[in-house]
């Protein structure tokens, strides 16, 4: 029969085993303990410090503001320099353009002298044989338009304002104008658009004659052709058909309105037929009567500006009617 052990040896190995296993756990807790943070030094910070730097910030600050309105007056000077420069240039600019006003204004003026002088007719051969050396005029203007030409081509504006308003008066004008012409080499009367009084003499001279004077006049009475109230066809026509550099030509344009195109087209137009010759005169002479009938009308205003130009660059005379008696 085997003996059993007793009972306070199997206790005190329990014990062994349970300070083990506590001692096992505290040297785990020392092997894996976070190491704390060291402070190296200690922050030496004081009130006293803490005055001396907010003194500096608000040193630094005021410096900034100063700086600020420092630069904000001189942006202010600069734009008032610039504004000053500005100024400068444009009175430069002024002075300058009255420079070269006056100058182009000389020049134009020397240059209307120049074209008066060379566009001056004098009595050619053929005319001191049609009319004598000797002839004076009694009265060699209608109305300040000279008459001196050797050929006469009238453009009448044919337009409905004409024929009701102003027809009297054409007749009475043609006839003053024909009769200042004792005689000349040919005649030729159209409207505004090109259309003959005698479309059988197209391209030809109208003989002068006192039976053929009676007859236009008769004619030209009840004469009522389509118009578009703008004498360019006609002046073209006129100017292609019967220009020679040995005629001395007058064209006369009468008319009361124009509104079809604009001015500078039609000067443009004329300019390019009508072209200055070698003598600096220009092939034909362009006279205007301006009949009173759209006075203060747009389209009357824009006929004598049209009118003025026209007659200016091709060395004739624009007169203006003040009225229609």
């Amino acid at each position: 029969m085997i003996p059993r052990r007793g009972l306070e040896e199997i206790g005190l190995s329990f014990l062994d085993v349970i300070c083990c296993g506590f001692g096992a756990i505290i040297l785990l807790l020392m092997i894996v303990k976070t190491v704390e943070p060291i402070l190296i030094e200690d922050p030496m910070i004081t009130r006293e410090g803490l005055v001396q730097k907010r003194e500096e910030l608000n040193e630094i600050l005021g410096e900034t503001r100063i700086l600020k309105r420092q630069l904000t007056d001189e942006e202010r000077q600069l734009v008032r320099e610039l504004a000053e420069l500005a100024k400068v240039e444009r009175d430069i600019n002024d002075i300058l353009g009255r420079y070269r006003a006056t100058e182009e204004e000389a020049e134009f003026q020397e240059s209307a002298r120049q074209r008066l002088v060379s566009a001056k007719q004098s009595l050619t051969a053929e005319m001191e044989r049609l009319l004598g050396v000797d002839f004076v005029r009694a009265n060699n203007t209608i109305g300040g338009v000279t008459v001196d030409s050797e050929y006469i081509i009238f453009v009448i504006d044919t337009s409905g304002s004409m024929q009701q308003w102003a027809w009297g008066a054409v007749q009475r004008k043609v006839r003053e104008a024909l009769d200042i012409y004792p005689r000349v080499k040919g005649i030729q009367i159209m409207n505004d658009m090109g259309d003959y009084m005698y479309p059988e003499t197209a391209g030809r001279w109208i003989e002068d004659t006192p039976a053929r004077r009676r007859d236009m006049l008769h004619l030209l009475r009840g004469w009522s052709p389509n118009s578009n109230s703008s004498p360019v066809e006609g002046i073209q026509r006129a100017i292609n058909t019967y220009y020679a550099s040995d005629r001395k030509i007058s064209i006369y344009v009468f008319g009361d309105d124009f509104s079809k195109r604009s001015i500078e087209r039609v000067v443009d137009t004329v300019d390019q037929v009508n072209r200055i010759v070698e003598d600096g005169s220009r092939r034909v002479r362009i006279h205007a009567v301006g009949f009173p009938v759209r006075v203060g009308a747009e389209s009357g205003n824009r006929f004598a500006a049209l009118m003025r130009e026209l007659t200016f660059r091709n060395d004739g005379t624009f007169v203006g009617l003040s009225t229609l008696e």
